[in-house]
């Protein structure tokens, strides 16, 4: 199906321009958020008349964009989640965890604006890109640690992922007496 392109869709085209996809692209993504019209003369004609004001309107949403992208540049935010001593998480940081963590920091961020293509499992700092406009993108770095603490730490470059970082214990330099006491053993023997 030809389509219209109402605004800038990456991978796509620019505004203006009439471009094939596939059917269900359209019916199902493009026509019904307004970012497509079918191509046909009439919508030709209509999209000329009205190209100013969507030019406008277009310029407007990105100038917006860019602004919220400018306060986003470079921030860290935390998520605090349980998880074992390797790092694995007990469950995942989504899409919809990370809209909510900017939401409580004052950015309205919609789920389909944030660019993860799987679900955060394991503690560390992760690089996401959050897609504001189609020709916006900014990348936040998503802190996920067990404790605020823990996220301080991890900042600052410190691996958490061993028995060592978590507890200050050197998993190397254990020996088994560590563990138990052989004495004690032999007397509840001789006992």
């Amino acid at each position: 199906m030809e389509v219209i392109l109402l605004e800038r869709i990456a991978k796509l085209g620019q505004m203006g321009e009439t471009v094939k996809v596939r059917d269900g692209f359209a019916r199902n993504y493009l026509l019904p958020l307004g970012k497509a019209l079918r191509a046909n003369a009439a919508n030709k004609a209509r999209f000329e008349s009205e190209r100013s004001t969507l030019e406008a309107r277009n310029l407007e949403r990105k100038s917006e964009a860019q602004k919220v992208a400018d306060s986003l540049d470079g921030k860290s935010f935390i998520i605090v989640r349980s998880a074992g001593e390797t790092g694995q998480l007990y469950g995942s940081v989504a899409a919809r965890d990370i809209v909510e963590t900017l939401a409580a920091e004052g950015f309205n961020i919609n789920r389909n604006q944030v660019d993860l293509n799987q679900p955060i499992k394991a503690i560390g700092l992760h690089k996401v890109t959050l897609h504001l406009h189609g020709e916006v993108d900014v990348a936040i770095e998503i802190n996920v640690a067990r404790s605020a603490e823990e996220a301080e730490r991890q900042a600052k470059g410190e691996s958490l992922t061993s028995a060592d970082a978590i507890y200050g214990v050197d998993e190397d330099a254990l020996k088994p007496e560590d563990f138990f006491n052989p004495e004690a053993e032999l007397e509840s023997e001789e006992e």
